[in-house]
């Protein structure tokens, strides 16, 4: 996975008396890191190659690496699965803080108030219990907000009654500025591409650590997100930035977005496309009735260049 060397460098240098980042750490914490460790950005790492290659039918498929690793490497020896570990009881659950837009908060009114589908038309998506639960081709839901650089607080559940392996259970996904995508899967003793797992920045970064609760019990991701900056010709000047806590635990640490993460094929996914400064929120419709809850979201200013 590529890493900011500086950013840990700047890391191992504060002082004794400041906020330690450890395995678990406040998300209030996280938003409060200095300009400096968001300003630089070297565009030339990680090292990004294509190659076409042929199937078995004779077409062409898109294959992309990253530091030399395939998207979606399955070969546990040239790209480990993460280590498991067991997330605190109840970590990671918060109520909204007196700052936060709340996006939804169990009710019908804030369903109505604040999501739509990706037509602007009322949703079809269902409260069950509280919860929002994905129906099946109901498509995306989005916000009516835009929204940038930002604090979201989600919590989600899995189905409680397996059903599929791999990508085919328990399987969303939560897009800030509805293009880049933390995935949401079932990763409970659930084998899987290790850069397609909960809580990956899908096709591009693999969590850390594995810190998935049972089937059916309620998760939590705490984003601390910067959004990408473009220039006027388009191109990327700085790319996104991530940090991200699963039911409490860091397993996106400062992770620098290396492009796109949208479907491109088995082994590639897109390149990062300009687009406006704030965008919806959007969660995905991937067939499986994925519950959501708890979702809040406070504004964060963008690091200055």
């Amino acid at each position: 996975m590529p890493h900011c060397l500086r950013i840990r460098h700047m890391l191992m240098k504060t002082p004794s008396s400041a906020p330690r980042f450890g395995a678990m750490m406040s998300a209030a914490v996280l938003a409060a890191l200095p300009a400096a460790v968001l300003a630089h950005d070297d565009l030339s790492k990680p090292v990004i190659t294509t190659e076409i290659r042929k199937d078995e039918k004779g077409k062409d498929v898109l294959y992309m690496f990253i530091d030399g690793v395939k998207v979606h490497e399955t070969d546990v020896t040239k790209d480990p699965l993460p280590p498991v570990v067991t997330p605190g009881e109840g970590a990671g659950m918060a109520a909204p803080p007196s700052d936060a837009i709340v996006l939804f908060d169990g009710s019908e009114e804030a369903l109505r108030k604040n999501w739509t589908d990706t037509k602007g038309n009322p949703s079809q998506w269902k409260i069950v219990d509280g919860a929002l639960e994905s129906v099946k081709r109901a498509g995306y839901i989005q916000t009516m907000g835009q929204f940038g650089s930002c604090q979201l607080h989600i919590e989600w559940a899995a189905p409680v009654e397996v059903k599929g392996e791999g990508q085919g259970r328990g399987n969303s996904g939560v897009f800030l500025m509805g293009q880049y995508e933390i995935q949401v899967l079932d990763s409970y003793e659930n084998t899987t591409y290790p850069d397609g797992q909960a809580g990956a920045l899908y096709g591009r970064s693999k969590p850390l650590v594995n810190a998935s609760r049972k089937p059916g019990e309620w998760q939590s991701y705490d984003i601390i997100f910067q959004r990408p900056i473009f220039g006027e010709d388009g191109k990327i000047v700085r790319r996104a930035m991530f940090t991200v806590l699963h039911n409490g635990v860091v397993i996106q640490d400062h992770e620098i977005l290396s492009g796109g993460t949208g479907w491109m094929g088995p082994h590639a996914v897109s390149e990062y496309k300009a687009h406006p400064d704030k965008l919806p929120i959007s969660l995905q419709d991937h067939g499986n009735p994925v519950r959501y809850r708890n979702i809040w979201i406070r504004e964060l200013p963008d690091k200055p260049l």
